[in-house]
């Protein structure tokens, strides 16, 4: 057993599988060398600030505007790096409309009263640098249009006790985080 021990020992020395493992593992990381890790690669390193004016709204609900920037501001705050400014001079400004606002039934009863609805919001965003430079596109068909459509429904049954103001609120916060998902980089 003493002659094996002793024949590995002299056969494969300590220093030179020392040496290899410090060349690969040198190699492996100077390969690895740009890629980053972690929520914060996923958004842009030139962008710290965001300015987020209150969304237009285009509807007769006049508090739609007002409930979605602050559900797009919450977004932001907890999911991106971004800090949200107040100051119009912001590296980046997002601007949001909302264009439209509906309700859908889906399903009636036998007396024509509407047992399920979809509460539906249309939205119309852009994000744009303080340079100018547009930086949120559709990640489908790419193309020179400054503004994005975004569109969430959100069913509620006013039988089951549920109303169109909860259904409106679950769509606002579906909306936030579309458009918050379309501020990451793209592959």
């Amino acid at each position: 057993m003493r002659d094996a021990v002793s024949t590995f020992a002299t056969r494969y020395r300590p220093g030179a599988a020392l040496l290899l493992t410090m060349a690969a593992l040198t190699l492996l990381t100077t390969g690895c060398v740009t890629y980053r890790f972690g929520s914060a690669t996923m958004f842009r390193t030139g962008i710290r600030t965001i300015h987020v004016p209150i969304v237009r709204n285009d509807t007769f609900r006049h508090d739609l505007g007002i409930r979605l920037t602050e559900a797009i501001t919450n977004e932001i705050e907890n999911r991106t790096p971004y800090k949200v400014t107040g100051d119009p001079n912001a590296d980046s400004t997002l601007t949001c409309r909302v264009t439209r606002q509906t309700k859908q039934v889906l399903s009636e009863a036998d007396t024509d009263d509407p047992r399920a609805l979809n509460a539906v919001i249309s939205v119309r965003s852009s994000w744009v640098s303080r340079d100018g430079e547009l930086l949120m596109q559709n990640s489908v068909v790419p193309s020179d249009d400054i503004g994005i459509s975004f569109a969430q429904e959100s069913r509620f049954v006013p039988e089951a006790g549920q109303s169109v103001g909860l259904a409106t609120q679950a769509a606002i916060e579906q909306l936030a985080s579309s458009i918050v998902s379309q501020m990451e980089l793209r592959w």
